[in-house]
């Protein structure tokens, strides 16, 4: 039963701790496929705390938006909502520091989905610059950085190029083309990550598809790094080079593509420089 006296206080360190701690069992669960009851949970965590339905719902909502901003899945019945207290980035960020296993989340490769319409999305439109970020949030994502997480797990990035190829593949056998399907290679497995892409693959026509991989767990919109061998390729084969965004990996994969001009569909930044001793430089990848 809620304690009317915490109604409208602000949360306090214990009970967010407990919160945290009750939404990522539910989410390991969620993610292992195991059944669980968000009510049930709830209701306990009411009982622990003493706050209100609507406060812990709310609370769980917060949560989710913090994960989407760290590359993390979410669970889905907890739409994100981001009008949060600085309180709840501190608890998050007490909960991950001392388990760092949770942000590398070993990938398994999904299973199929009944057909590769159903994994091919839209790509998310650009969006207009938005509120201000709370200082706080960002330095938790500037700890937990997703885009550096993806580029370092390399287990994600190749089960996400396999998962590529074998969509790939289906996608040609049912567009009756199995010549074509036999012919898509896994590039990165091959001969390594110097092609400047992953995969290769075909539209229906036959034309060559040069796919380059970018795979996560988190949303569509979780940025990724883009390598100069990455751009010089897209600039150099516009019409044949794709972006392939693997997003969702560890729960309900989805996939849309980005083709050249790159500046027209994601906003670009540098961020790290090549330091030399001479005035030319023979080339950055």
């Amino acid at each position: 039963m809620a304690d009317e006296t915490k109604i409208g206080t602000d949360w306090q360190d214990d009970e967010l701790d407990a919160i945290v701690a009750d939404y990522f069992a539910m989410l390991e669960a969620d993610l292992s496929g195991r059944p669980y009851v968000k009510s049930s949970h709830s209701k306990a965590l009411m009982a622990q705390i003493g706050r209100t339905h609507r406060s812990v719902e709310f609370k769980h909502q917060n949560i989710s938006a913090v994960l989407d901003e760290l590359g993390m899945p979410w669970i889905p019945g907890y739409k994100p909502k981001r009008n949060y207290q600085n309180a709840i980035f501190d608890a998050i960020d007490r909960y991950l520091t001392k388990r760092p296993d949770l942000l590398e989340r070993a990938p398994t490769l999904p299973a199929p989905l009944s057909s590769p319409s159903e994994i091919f999305v839209e790509p998310p439109q650009l969006a207009a610059a938005s509120e201000r970020i709370p200082q706080r949030l960002r330095r938790l994502v500037r700890k937990f950085d997703p885009v550096e997480r993806d580029y370092r797990n390399r287990s994600l990035g190749k089960a996400g190029e396999e998962f590529v190829v074998d969509v790939e593949r289906r996608r040609l056998t049912g567009a009756n083309r199995w010549d074509l399907a036999r012919k898509v290679r896994w590039v990165a497995a091959e001969e390594g990550d110097g092609a400047g892409y992953d995969v290769l693959s075909f539209d229906s026509a036959g034309r060559e598809r040069l796919l380059e991989v970018k795979t996560t767990n988190g949303s569509a919109r979780t940025p990724f790094f883009l390598t100069r061998n990455e751009w010089d390729l897209a600039t150099e084969r516009p019409a044949d080079w794709r972006i392939y965004r693997v997003h969702l990996f560890a729960k309900q994969p989805r996939i849309f593509a980005i083709a050249p001009p790159l500046a027209g569909a994601v906003n670009l930044s540098t961020e790290i420089w090549r330091a030399t001793f001479t005035s030319s430089s023979i080339g950055v990848s």
